[in-house]
């Protein structure tokens, strides 16, 4: 419950903003007091009269109030929040806030707060993708702003990917979690999550079996103790869950430039199915049979090797890196021979071989690795398991 936590909400221009309306209503429901800003693009799709009703609040959209600028309004309203919530957060607000602009109430009143931020990003997938929102993602997250999406999904353009405004159920989980008082409250942790894919051509790849369900679970199990989790996932069949900073890659080389963009952290769970190779000569343009009978010759290089790059990084190394083995064969042997090679501090080793079902099913049956030893955890619900590992991780940064 929210009972008593007061949430400033800025409302940006973007089709995603009737959303808004949903959350102000699940919001006083669960006992939070939203304050509305309005910018001038967020009027042209929701207007004031309706936010007004559903938040019993007035609604702010003007810098120079004269009813208000006496006592510095705009500040007031900056520091009397427990949270800043920008919902849709179109790629200009997200531009302002990155590079510091005060040229309406809503950028002023980001610039000019100590309280935490949270963002919900909706906007076209080409600007989402375009290098200069990444720089300024980039940067927001520097600023510890919290994320919450975005979506893949059809869009009101007629375009689909990444862009659509998470759902007001996502949003809020996210600002339940971030109320959530924990033992790594305070804590940054990354967690990888799901396959690579690495292209054969243009419409073909190299790929494996992995849902991304045990990383998901883990990220929001993490995120439920109270940690600030920084999820990079490739393309996962399971959707990444909500209250995390969640970052999509393609490939493995993806990967490593994701995981160590968000560094520093206190540790790092290295979850993901990563594809031990990739196609040297990775063709430009769809390859087609010729009729001859032979088959296209693949030249394969070996992937970056996250886990150990991560675990070897002497100054700025996370205090706690995990890795996981999925293996078919004397998992223990192989797990506890690779936690040596690779230089992490504990291994997670499970059996994915077809017939236990596990790899895209919805249990695990895990070994737990460290220098310790192995401990063999029972078949439980991944979902369960990730709240044991949450729980584990929790307990050793308690006394790192």
């Amino acid at each position: 419950m929210l009972t008593g936590k007061r949430i400033l909400l800025v409302i940006g221009g973007g089709i995603a903003a009737y959303k808004v309306l949903e959350l102000i209503r699940r919001l006083r429901d669960r006992g939070a007091a939203v304050t509305p800003v309005l910018t001038r693009a967020g009027a042209e799709f929701v207007t004031p009269l309706s936010v007004a009703a559903l938040a019993g609040e007035k609604v702010h959209d003007q810098l120079f109030d004269l009813t208000t600028e006496a006592e510095m309004g705009h500040i007031q309203l900056s520091r009397s929040a427990d949270l800043i919530v920008v919902a849709p957060a179109t790629a200009d607000l997200m531009a302002k806030a990155a590079q510091g602009r005060a040229e309406d109430l809503a950028s002023t009143l980001l610039l000019a707060t100590d309280t935490p931020v949270m963002m919900v990003p909706a906007m076209n997938v080409r600007m989402w993708q375009h290098p200069a929102t990444q720089r300024n993602l980039a940067v927001l997250r520097g600023d510890e702003v919290r994320l919450v999406g975005p979506d893949d999904g059809a869009m009101a353009c007629g375009e689909f990917g990444p862009g659509r405004m998470a759902e007001p159920a996502a949003i809020l989980a996210a600002i339940e979690a971030a109320f959530t008082a924990g033992p790594l409250a305070g804590r940054h942790v990354l967690v990888t999550s799901g396959p690579t894919h690495e292209p054969i051509d243009p419409v073909r790849y190299i790929a494996n079996r992995s849902s991304g369900a045990q990383g998901t679970a883990l990220a929001a199990a993490l995120r439920d103790l109270g940690a600030k989790v920084t999820f990079v996932t490739g393309p996962a069949s399971v959707p990444p869950p909500a209250g995390v900073d969640v970052v999509r890659v393609e490939t493995a080389r993806d990967m490593l430039a994701a995981v160590q963009a968000a560094l520093p952290a206190d540790a790092a769970v290295f979850a993901a199915a990563v594809a031990d190779w990739r196609v040297a000569n990775a063709a430009g343009q769809k390859m087609k049979k010729d009729g001859s009978g032979r088959a296209p010759a693949l030249e394969f290089a070996e992937n970056p090797d996250i886990l150990a790059t991560v675990s070897r990084m002497g100054a700025g190394r996370p205090g706690l890196v995990v890795g996981f083995a999925a293996e078919t064969e004397t998992v223990v042997a192989h797990a506890t021979a690779k936690r040596a090679r690779k230089g992490c501090d504990w291994i997670v080793a499970n059996d994915v071989s077809p017939e236990t079902g596990i790899m895209g099913g919805a249990e695990n049956a895990v070994v737990l690795i460290s220098d310790q030893g192995a401990e063999t955890w029972p078949r439980l619900a991944k979902d369960e398991v990730a709240r044991r590992l949450a729980a584990r991780i929790a307990a050793a940064l308690g006394t790192a």
